[in-house]
């Protein structure tokens, strides 16, 4: 480690505690049959012990440095490198290779990225078993909010609709070399299989919704969707125009998003 300089630019926090590594490897609880793609596996805390269950483990890495290290430390047959940018891989590529029968991925995220990788996983959830993060506490939080609640936003309602979500434990600065300067902690994310009456029928236009009411949280709705109807659109779905963004459930959005489909279509 101490030859290492962590890199800002790639958000690089090194996971050193070997109790809180021990506690997310049980989380993750990785079979032999599985198949597992660590993102950012760093100085291999995590690699290890993983590996250690595995037969063979996948990791996607950006830093070249960090990949030397790995390809000297991990016999190539045992350990799959994908040398680059984590929100530019294709996940879900792993899947469709062979038989597989489950997909986990995992990782200690960096802070930096970690919004726009986690929309990034979205779009593979139905290829995936799990998925098991170590990200920022405050995106956790802002990731399983509850409608109603100041961290309830965006991401919250696009994540929700794809997944099952739960914070397991928070992680503090102590368990990181060199020390961040907020808590971290795990999440969980089950891929949700929805239902006809459940899923958006387009979910670009979804997305497209819940990133227009929410991008003036203080507005009314019957302002931040005036694009797509406002008063009109809310009123025919039981829905006051007077409401803000964060009063609304995954499932209100979804029948604004399906409402507007319809009427598109006729």
């Amino acid at each position: 480690m101490k030859d290492h300089q962590p890199r800002k630019r790639f958000g690089q926090n090194f996971l050193v505690s070997p109790g809180v590594i021990r506690k997310i490897v049980e989380a993750i609880a990785p079979r032999p049959g599985d198949t597992v793609v660590e993102i950012g596996p760093g100085l291999g805390a995590l690699t290890e012990p993983l590996l250690g269950k595995l037969e063979q483990l996948h990791v996607v890495e950006i830093d070249r440095d960090l990949i030397a290290r790995l390809r000297q430390r991990f016999a190539p047959e045992r350990l799959v490198i994908h040398e680059g940018d984590a929100l530019q891989f294709d996940f879900g590529a792993l899947k469709e290779a062979g038989p597989l029968k489950t997909l986990k991925i995992v990782g200690n995220l960096p802070y930096n990225i970690s919004s726009p990788l986690l929309f990034h996983l979205a779009e593979v959830a139905d290829k995936v078993s799990e998925m098991h993060f170590m990200l920022q506490k405050e995106v956790v939080d802002r990731m399983v909010a509850a409608p109603g609640t100041g961290d309830y936003g965006r991401l919250s309602v696009m994540l929700q609709y794809r997944f099952h979500m739960e914070r397991l434990f928070v992680v503090p600065p102590g368990a990181f070399d060199p020390a961040p300067k907020v808590d971290s902690a795990i999440v969980r994310l089950i891929p949700r299989k929805l239902g006809a009456g459940e899923a958006a029928r387009d979910e670009a236009l979804f997305g497209r919704v819940v990133a227009a009411a929410f991008s003036q949280r203080r507005k009314m709705l019957r302002n931040t969707l005036r694009e797509f109807g406002g008063e009109t659109l809310l009123q025919a779905q039981g829905i006051a125009p007077t409401a803000r963004a964060e009063t609304l459930a995954v499932a209100d959005y979804i029948r604004l998003a399906n409402a507007l489909t319809t009427s598109q279509k006729k």
